[in-house]
């Protein structure tokens, strides 16, 4: 099973690589478009935590 997840590794960042390489612009928007997501996910976790601490309402 380790020798599956070391070839899975190698192929994620063997496509990675790719991906730069060929075409940085779509990488970069691949980038942002993560950020992004991870940004409104910790702001959604935030917002819930607030209603959480006002008791529900």
């Amino acid at each position: 099973m380790p020798q599956a997840k070391k070839l899975a590794l190698f192929a994620v960042i063997v496509f990675v690589l790719y991906v730069i390489i060929t075409d940085p612009a779509k990488a970069a928007d691949y980038v942002q478009t993560g950020f992004e997501g991870v940004s409104d996910g910790a702001s959604a976790v935030g917002d819930f935590m607030t209603w959480v601490a006002n008791g529900a309402k």
